[in-house]
């Protein structure tokens, strides 16, 4: 494993532990040369469907683009990166489970929508208000009734 501070790329493993959920290895690393210590950790390589865009490109599955877009979303709301990584596991998971080798991108952002309305309905609308383009404030404003009656 490379240095992510001197770049040499030998590293040895002083400590390695299962995350909570046993799908993860973390490893706490020390360069040979420069004995910074860093932190990596180990997945297995999930088959994930390809994702078809609203313009027909296929681009494979990016779970660090849904968690970009979430942050953003949750940006200065009580919402832990914990909970969204757990949001963004169980929708990876939902898609493995169907086996599918191509998924709309619309499906996987209504997967998200529904997930992270049960979790903050602010960043909900956030996130809608984006990936839905919103034409006008009249949609934007049926969304906001939708919420309220749910309430």
């Amino acid at each position: 494993m490379k240095c992510p501070f001197c770049s040499h790329p030998e590293s040895k493993v002083i400590d390695s532990r299962l995350s909570g959920e046993g799908d993860i290895i973390r490893r706490r690393r020390e360069c040979e040369i420069c004995q910074k210590r860093f932190t990596t950790y180990e997945r297995v390589e999930e088959m994930l469907p390809m994702v078809v865009k609203k313009d027909g490109r296929r681009e494979p599955f990016d779970r660090l683009k849904i968690i970009s877009g979430l942050k953003k979303a949750c940006e200065k709301r009580p919402v832990s990166v914990e909970t969204l990584e757990k949001l963004v596991n169980d929708v990876e998971k939902s898609l493995q489970e169907k086996g599918e080798k191509e998924i709309l991108a619309n499906q996987i952002g209504e997967m998200i929508m529904e997930a992270l309305h049960a979790v903050d309905p602010v960043a909900y609308v956030r996130f809608a208000s984006v990936y839905r383009s919103f034409k006008d404030i009249n949609e934007f404003m049926e969304e906001l009734k939708g919420i309220l009656k749910g309430k």
